[in-house]
């Protein structure tokens, strides 16, 4: 019998998953608690809880990760410079610290424009060659005509030997700069995710796994490890892309709407046809404005691990994130006793981080930088084991501008009350201490004029109200949330109807499912494995690649050259039809060859191609001819039989 794993290396869980291949069921499945920075051990916690009869016979491997978008928002990425040819117009709020603006780039006909300063961009790469770990290429119109960038990547590698990353291979949507961002972006995560993988692999040999290793794009494909490691930045929000294709697999439904409920955010999105929706401008991540194609969502930053604070006798949840006080204690018993003697601070200095129920633990990463003499001082008072705000502040007001510093810096990590928590009080997720979550409940259902348990059910009736209120803000674009809550907070005797399944994933999400359905009329779906839906995904995502080919009719005086712009080329032809069917045959070409050199199976690809036309009035020739070839295929799992 042979089997497929999949892996995903979540926010707050690492979750691992066996599909056996015969029949694609699930037949193992574990979570364990994410190690970060350090991915692996969480991994291999993970795995350890699986049967390890079923590892022998695992013969593919798919992994999605938060590595690329965890780098991305820390800034902890390897040092890159970036190389723009052309006339670049850089936001003054740009945050790139090395870059470098030379002679350069083409027009939209794939005319240059101007020519390349070459010895300008050596003498800048000799400066810089060993202060940085690679180069980030772009230049002006690449998609059109790349040679300026090929000429630069090449007198890069001649000069240095060091990676070269260029934007127009990662990208052939128009916006120089934004695919000069994607390239940089890329180039600082090539080391890291080169390190990941081969550590994943290395821990496959050590338990003698011998198998295909995948891993899961933003836009819910699959792609083989090679790729993976040359375009890692197509692995942010590789996690919602796993929750979504992991979701339409576990519900069977081709086309569905997702919200799936993790520690830190809920993230909503939706699957098409087996397609999921991108969105048209490309992926935000950290405040950088990227030409990845990511699956469109909606995100909210209420979750599991939200913490639940008091001010003005009313509960706040968020937006920050802490470890859960029934979690936290099941690690350090000694809580339970730091609970039951907290006390109240007074109203007036009550926040987010003053509160009753809150403490702080070190993180184990040392200060980079050397701290202000008021960090200083709170980071010395901190501990690897939970201190509270009256044992840090002893003798004078608390200072919570810094304790925020200090967090923002990842120096320590908060442990407070959690939607999480309130679910244990209920009785209805009872996974660690109950006894905590209780202890706590009670302190801040007092400060609300609420039983415990009165208390608690506020708070989860106000998650299954985020749910919906954020899926339907995804439905209804430009429509604020605001104006969602007033629809469903109001008496207006009617409530939101959907004509497409609504699937739940996430761990504790099964107790949210009566509440949902109170809130929304439509058919609400717990699959079955619902808590390792994203490893489900990270395995069953499909192999998808888009090929955009543009045909142009370029005018010269009076005779016409129709280009076709390709990936990489370009070529003239005399008349349309021969542009239209030459693009027609490399596209479906390219579409072919990447299923099979990424180990997907070319022999049972759906292609689809579209065509979009762009014509004078009256005129038979089209201006422009857009070709996009969209092919969708699967994994090859050769069972033995």
């Amino acid at each position: 019998m042979q089997y497929s794993m999949g892996i995903d290396a979540g926010g707050t869980y690492t979750d691992s998953v066996i599909i056996r291949d015969s029949d694609g069921e699930i037949v193992d499945s574990n979570k364990a608690l994410t190690t970060y920075p350090n991915l692996l051990e969480g991994i291999k916690n993970s795995l350890d809880g699986l049967d390890q009869s079923y590892l022998v016979n695992v013969k593919l491997v798919s992994v999605s990760t938060t590595l690329s978008t965890n780098t991305i928002l820390e800034s902890t990425g390897y040092p890159v410079a970036l190389i723009m040819a052309g006339d670049y117009l850089i936001p003054d709020t740009h945050s790139i610290t090395n870059y470098f603006v030379a002679e350069g780039g083409h027009g939209p006909n794939g005319e240059e424009t101007s020519p390349l300063d070459i010895n300008g961009i050596k003498d800048y790469v000799l400066l810089n060659k060993d202060k940085v770990s690679a180069f980030a290429v772009s230049s002006y119109f690449s998609i059109r005509n790349p040679d300026h960038e090929l000429q630069v990547k090449e007198l890069i590698k001649d000069l240095t030997g060091l990676p070269v990353v260029c934007g127009h291979e990662l990208s052939q949507d128009l916006g120089a700069y934004n695919r000069g961002i994607t390239a940089y972006l890329n180039a600082q995560l090539i080391p890291i995710t080169d390190h990941f993988i081969e550590t994943i692999i290395n821990e496959l040999g050590r338990r003698q796994i011998e198998a295909r290793v995948l891993m899961l794009k933003c836009d819910g494909s699959v792609v083989g490890i090679d790729e993976a490691k040359e375009k890692p930045i197509e692995s942010i929000f590789s996690g919602p892309a796993a929750s979504l294709v992991g979701a339409a697999y576990l519900s069977k439904s081709d086309t569905c709407a997702v919200i799936d409920v993790g520690g830190t955010s809920t993230d909503v999105s939706m699957i098409n046809n087996e397609l999921p929706e991108l969105c048209d401008e490309g992926a935000i991540v950290g405040g950088w404005q990227t030409k990845v194609k990511a699956i469109r969502m909606e995100t909210s930053a209420m979750g599991g691990d939200s913490h639940i604070w008091i001010k003005n006798q009313r509960p706040n949840i968020g937006p920050r994130r802490v470890i859960p006080l029934c979690v936290a204690a099941s690690k350090y018993p000694e809580l339970l006793d730091k609970l039951k003697m907290a006390r109240i601070p007074s109203r007036m200095l009550l926040s987010e981080n003053i509160q009753p129920t809150k403490y702080f633990i070190r993180t184990g990463r040392e200060p980079q930088n050397e701290l202000s003499h008021s960090e200083k001082e709170i980071f010395d008072k901190i501990e690897d084991a939970p201190v509270s705000i009256n044992e840090i502040f002893i003798d004078r007001l608390p200072s919570p501008v810094f304790l925020d510093l200090l967090i923002q810096k990842r120096l320590i990590q908060g442990i407070g009350f959690t939607p999480t928590d309130a679910l244990h009080v209920l009785g209805e997720y009872t996974e660690w201490d109950s006894e905590a979550s209780n202890i706590a409940a009670k302190t801040l259902g007092r400060m609300t004029h609420q039983g415990k348990i009165e208390f608690c059910q506020t708070v989860k009736k106000e998650v299954a109200k985020n749910m919906v209120i954020y899926l339907m803000s995804y439905l209804l674009e430009n429509v604020h949330p605001d104006e969602i809550r007033k629809v469903i907070e109001g008496n207006y005797h009617t409530k939101f109807k959907l004509d497409i399944p609504v699937v739940l994933l996430g761990g504790p999400v099964r107790a949210y499912v009566d509440d949902v359905r109170e809130l929304l009329d439509a058919d609400i779906i717990l699959p079955e494995h619902s808590e390792v839906g994203n490893a489900v995904g990270a395995l069953v995502g499909k192999g998808i690649k888009r090929i955009e080919i543009l045909i142009k009719n370029v005018r010269k005086r009076t005779k016409a050259n129709i280009t076709v712009f390709a990936p990489g080329e370009r070529k003239v032809f005399m008349t349309h039809p021969e542009a239209l069917e030459y693009a027609d045959t490399l596209g479906r070409e390219l579409v072919l060859s990447y299923m099979a050199e990424a180990g997907l199976n070319a022999g049972d690809v759906r292609l689809e191609v579209t065509r979009n036309d762009i014509a004078m009035h009256g005129d038979s020739l089209p201006i422009e001819t857009k070709l996009i070839f969209v092919g969708i295929g699967t994994p090859i799992r050769e069972v033995n039989i």
